[in-house]
């Protein structure tokens, strides 16, 4: 019921898109490439055989949207102001602009006069990567990208996926978690859902961009296979179930090699290994040369004036003149991008016009993102929901203004502003953003009958006083992460002192965490409830007491490790936590290799916080009846997920894999779930199969992903250190080449 709703809904809102319907411009003789029952291969022959070579050339410059009066830049007068980028179309072939906009939760438009700039803002990529739902990861993408529609871009800088090799990374509330089917999955829905619209989304930061301190200088050393198997796998399922126009490179080095001029990852995986057609993207700053940025394979230099030269301008030109760059390569740049313009439908759907929004239906669905998202991590003794409290009392975090959102180029501004405008930092990376969405006020909405108070939480004894005579104590934590910089994982501002006073003043003591990853929660045996709330959107206050109150039932699951110390990351002492970017260079060996997140603490035998996966539900679900068999060259399984308790709910089963005799990067890899909706007492069987690259190992000597034959377990759970039933089955040797995509 539930699935066909959001098809519906979506499928409405895509009906009143600004962006569905195509232009009708016929084929004609002199513009044979209008023909739209050619392929995207024939047509972006046709159009560039028509082009001259400065015609081009034009195509693969971009520049920002925004005026930088500290390097002299006045943005050009066809770009949207306050916007990311601008590229000149080509009138002549008919060819549209591209203007451009970050980013992965909403239209952010950070220059731009207060009026023009307010849109609504999806939960951070993480808590959309905890509803473990792809069809609401499409169905948001599919709203935000009408927004950007409706507001005259057509390219949306969208579609984060880098991994979490570690939590302090300050732009993890960007991206899709730990796990590369989890993250590629979510992510490509989205990229999908964006695309719907006749846009152009990309997908970022390619690649192995997972920390923000020294990201212009920092170089990621990783050999070849566990690469294949973490992050680039991840970008690889991303694109697969996406499809996205673009790929967007990194500010970092990989071996020694920026990530925009780099052949291994932008001709030999992205192109040779991947077939991928459309065009690649710098990051704004992140292009470092002319010749060898083009001839490794990036199309287009984009935001100029962050880099430090305008490499793809006349620099480019002089280039091709003398023959460092070849015509052959100058078309694969050109035709990438129109490949992209014609793949997506933007080149039939030039009019980018603002557009009127509805903004009542886009908060629905942010609003059930974010619901979906929350993930309840602690219930001792049933606390939540509220159902019977007559006296409430809600501490810290701002709960009394609004809920926070992450910082830097992703930052949607709201309507209604900042409802905490006056925390420092105020500009960039900043500013610090609370989304006028009150989690008191929603909960004095949805609780009538009971007395709700607020107490800031600047005193912790005067917070625990007022604990101590209510008969529920909420106490919001928050941690403000960004782009530019890391953070610790260890709560500021003495609120971890503040939880446990509360606590200590009241046995039923809830904690609500606004966060962009995970932290530590050293007060967690103390309190009787933890809800991780992540950046919950413009919407998020609602959803929050959605959450709180039972209106809705929690069913998010975490698609990252929370660690129980810091001494349990991968590179403890690593990451400065102030932050701060030097101009040195940062070198970060990946010595985990493909052993990230839930994996890493597996191989050691480490104990979590609160594991990958996990999750809690006001109901309770059983799964069992697990069997499978080796079938087309992997595994099939089948199970039956039960919902054994009172409430209609959410259940999210989980299948994981691993060789019986070891050998693999850690003991098992997530390959595959289903997120089920259950009535009271209702059963439904699930079958699954899994991706055999999700059985293999890549093999950088025979360039291949090879699955050894033998016995492999099966693992059904609730998360990964939930296993609940294993079974054992036996797979011949197999050989799949790095260019097997689903469905060969």
């Amino acid at each position: 019921m539930i699935r066909t709703t959001r098809i519906a809904f979506a499928a409405l809102l895509l009906a009143g898109s600004a962006g569905t319907a195509l232009a009708a411009a016929p084929a004609t003789p002199d513009r044979p490439w209008m023909d739209r029952s050619l392929s995207a291969d024939a047509r972006t022959q046709k159009l560039l055989a028509a082009m001259t070579e400065d015609e081009k050339l034009t195509l693969v410059f971009g520049y920002f949207g925004t005026d930088m009066q500290s390097k002299g830049f006045t943005r050009p007068p066809a770009a949207r102001e306050g916007s990311a980028g601008y590229v000149p179309g080509i009138e002549r072939l008919g060819i549209p602009p591209q203007w451009e906009t970050d980013a992965g939760i909403g239209v952010a438009t950070q220059g731009a006069a207060k009026e023009k700039r307010l849109r609504t803002a999806l939960p951070s990529g993480i808590a959309t990567a905890a509803t473990w739902n792809p069809e609401l990861a499409e169905q948001g993408g599919a709203m935000i990208g009408d927004e950007a529609r409706r507001s005259g871009f057509n390219v949306m800088l969208a579609g984060g996926v880098d991994l979490m090799r570690d939590p302090r990374n300050g732009r993890n509330f960007e991206y899709g978690g730990e796990d590369p089917l989890l993250a590629g999955t979510i992510v490509g829905h989205e990229i999908a859902g964006i695309q719907s619209n006749h846009i152009v989304s990309t997908v970022k930061h390619y690649a192995m961009n997972d920390q923000e301190t020294g990201r212009n200088v920092g170089n990621m050393v990783i050999d070849d296979a566990p690469a294949r198997m973490s992050d680039l796998l991840a970008f690889e399922i991303a694109i697969e179930q996406g499809k996205p126009g673009s790929v967007m490179c990194s500010y970092n080095l990989v071996n020694g090699v920026h990530a925009c001029e780099s052949p291994y990852l932008l001709t030999d995986v992205l192109r040779k290994d991947w077939g991928y057609k459309g065009y690649v993207m710098s990051d704004w700053g992140a292009t470092h040369s002319t010749v060898a940025a083009a001839n490794a394979g990036l199309d287009q230099d984009s935001g100029f004036p962050f880099d430090d030269q305008p490499y793809f301008g006349k620099p480019l030109k002089a280039a091709v003149d003398a023959g460092q760059v070849s015509q052959a390569t100058l078309d694969r740049m050109a035709g990438s991008i129109l490949h992209a313009m014609f793949a997506t439908g933007l080149y039939d759907a030039p009019e980018v016009a603002p557009a009127a929004i509805d903004y009542d239906a886009h908060a629905t669905v942010t609003r059930a993102d974010a619901d979906q998202g929350i993930v309840l991590l602690k219930n001792r003794g049933d606390v939540l929901p509220l159902a019977s409290a007559k006296r409430i009392v809600l501490i810290g975090g701002q709960a009394d203004k609004g809920v926070l959102a992450g910082g830097g180029s992703s930052l949607v501004y709201p309507r209604g502003g900042n409802a905490v405008p006056d925390i420092e930092p105020k500009t960039w990376p900043g500013p610090v953003m609370y989304y006028p969405s009150s989690p008191l006020a929603e909960l004095k909405a949805q609780a009538p009958g009971a007395t709700i108070t607020y107490v800031d939480g600047s005193d912790p004894a005067a917070a625990a006083a007022a604990a101590k005579s209510a008969d529920v104590a909420i106490v919001f934590v928050t941690q403000w992460a960004g782009e530019g910089f890391d953070v610790p994982i260890a709560l500021g501002d003495g609120q971890d002192a503040l939880v446990s006073a509360v606590a200590d003043a009241n046995p039923k003591t809830v904690v609500v965490a606004e966060t962009g990853g995970p932290v530590l929660m050293p007060w967690a045996d103390k309190v009787a409830g933890i809800v991780e709330a992540w950046y919950p959107g413009t919407a998020g206050g609602a959803a929050i007491a959605d959450v709180l109150t039972g209106r809705v039932n929690p069913s998010g699951h975490l698609p990252a490790t929370f660690p129980a110390s810091n001494d349990q990351l991968v590179r403890p002492g690593e990451i400065d936590p102030t932050g701060q970017q030097g101009g040195d260079p940062v070198t970060v060996h990946y010595t985990e290799g493909a052993a990230v997140g839930y994996k890493w603490f597996d191989k050691h035998d480490l104990t979590p916080q609160f594991a990958f996966g996990e999750g809690l539900s006001y109901t309770r679900f059983g799964f069992g009846g697990l069997k499978a068999r080796a079938a087309d060259g992997t595994i099939s399984a089948s199970f039956t997920v039960t919902n054994t308790g009172k409430r209609r709910g959410m259940a999210v089963p989980q299948l994981y894999v691993g060789p019986a005799g070891g050998g693999w990067e850690a003991p098992k890899r997530l390959g595959g779930w289903q997120k089920l909706d259950l009535a009271p007492g209702q059963s439904r069987t699930v079958s699954l199969a899994i991706d055999p690259r999700l059985l293999a190992t890549f093999s950088a000597d025979s360039h291949r992903w090879e699955i050894a034959g033998g016995d492999y377990k099966l693992m059904l759970a609730h998360s990964a250190r939930d296993i609940v039933q294993t079974v054992t089955v036996h797979l011949d040797a197999r050989t799949l080449p790095a260019s097997w995509h689903p469905g060969e």
